[in-house]
């Protein structure tokens, strides 16, 4: 009796994310100043960038870990750990700050009984901040899964993730 053959594995590690970063990272001809849209499609493919990705990326890319890890903490849009099913996001630059935003976070850490940079126990709701959209005029800001309000409130922000934990329960 013949023994199987294994099928052929595409990536040593044989996870296809992998595979379709190498190939991001070969189109980007590895070339360091694409780390950003290299995060990006890590971010996509596998939801977030775990320490170990990011130690792949700067590998591949031949960058310092401390580069990476400083682009990927810089901006709001990467996260180390995996998110909710819901993401808001409060924005504390000054005209937020001056229009209530630290009333706001206050009121979605009560509501969802965490903190900003976490996420629910039931991956339902993740909170973060960042700092400035450049959108003064509408301040204060607040992002629902990518759906920018302003001029929010303690009360509106309560009323848009209680909505969300209604959902999450039924």
């Amino acid at each position: 009796m013949k023994a199987s053959v294994p099928l052929p594995i595409t990536h040593p590690s044989g996870d296809k994310h992998l595979k379709l970063l190498d190939a991001t990272i070969k189109r980007h001809q590895y070339q360091q100043d694409t780390l950003i849209e290299i995060l990006h499609r890590a971010s996509e493919l596998f939801g977030y960038l775990e320490l170990d990705l990011l130690l792949y990326i700067a590998h591949k890319l031949k960058l310092p870990p401390s580069r990476v890890y400083r682009v990927v903490t810089f901006y709001h849009l990467f996260s180390l750990a995996a998110r909710g099913k819901h993401n808001c996001v409060v924005y504390t630059g000054t005209a937020c700050y001056v229009k209530g935003s630290q009333a706001i976070l206050s009121s979605l850490e009560n509501v969802t009984k965490i903190r900003a940079g976490e996420t629910t126990s039931d991956g339902e709701i993740s909170l973060m901040t960042t700092r400035c959209l450049g959108a003064h005029g509408i301040a204060a800001l607040v992002v629902f899964d990518a759906a920018v309000l302003g001029n929010q409130t303690p009360e509106s922000v309560g009323e848009k993730v209680g909505k969300w934990q209604e959902n999450g329960t039924k």
